[in-house]
């Protein structure tokens, strides 16, 4: 009787200590493994994007700590940042483990790198290349999930006078009020312009209507002596250009 007891705590036993052992937190972890301790004794380059996701969660669950948690949720979506930055709090939530809080610290967390990298791109105000022009529009226009065409105003040489927004919502010919275009282009004294939209599909490949509205703008330009340099499509990290590809 005895001995069957001590055998079934025993088992009870050995069962809550691999529970334990597999629900260990970060703070159970060694000092080295710890993403924050990490991160101050080796600096912040050094930790991964699921470590600096864990230390914006904070916590995981009774079965999964936050690193795992991370990796779980950077995996799902291809260890890819930018596809996490396009998830909405109610998709977040979809994840065990991550609540209002939790989804809105990674949100914060986002926008602010997202912000960051619209002031670096607005540091560099000359366009030489369709990369420049990638360069400048893509934490913009990079993320989103409908279109938007966006105009780039230069001067001489070749530098940013001004960037507007022209439409929202989708592209096509008759949405597009060449003349404010134009009206816009002389008012700053451009001299030459950049189209720039975004495909949240992910192709790259201008449509029948992106190339009607750039020859209609292309011809507009003509008349005034304000040249269109480029027509540059955005599909979150990759972009084609209507000028690299003789296209214009």
């Amino acid at each position: 009787m005895y001995c069957f007891s001590f055998i079934f705590l025993g088992g009870i036993m050995h069962k809550n200590v691999n529970k334990i052992n597999k629900s260990l937190t970060i703070k159970h972890w060694k000092e080295d493994d710890r993403p924050r301790e990490k991160m101050l004794l080796k600096g912040k380059s050094s930790l991964s994007d699921a470590e600096l996701l864990a230390i914006v969660i904070g916590s995981g669950t009774r079965e999964e700590s936050a690193l795992a948690l991370s990796r779980r949720i950077l995996l799902h979506h291809g260890n890819n940042l930018n596809a996490l930055a396009k998830l909405s709090s109610t998709e977040l939530r979809q994840f065990k483990g991550i609540g209002m809080a939790k989804a809105v610290s990674i949100i914060t967390a986002l926008e602010m790198g997202r912000r960051r990298n619209v002031e670096l791109a607005q540091e560099k105000q000359k366009v030489n290349s369709s990369k420049d022009v990638f360069d400048i529009m893509q934490v913009i226009l990079g993320d989103l999930s409908h279109e938007e065409f966006w105009i780039l105003f230069l001067n001489n040489a070749n530098k940013i006078l001004d960037k507007t927004q022209l439409s929202i919502g989708g592209i096509t010919a008759t949405l597009v009020d060449v003349r404010l275009i134009f009206k816009k282009g002389i008012a700053l004294g451009a001299t030459s312009i950049v189209l720039c939209h975004n495909h949240p599909s992910g192709n790259l490949i201008p449509s029948n209507a992106d190339i009607q509205l750039t020859e209609k703008i292309v011809k507009g330009g003509k008349m005034l002596d304000i040249k269109v340099l480029d027509h540059v499509i955005i599909a979150g990290q990759g972009y084609y250009s209507l000028a690299d590809e003789n296209r214009l």
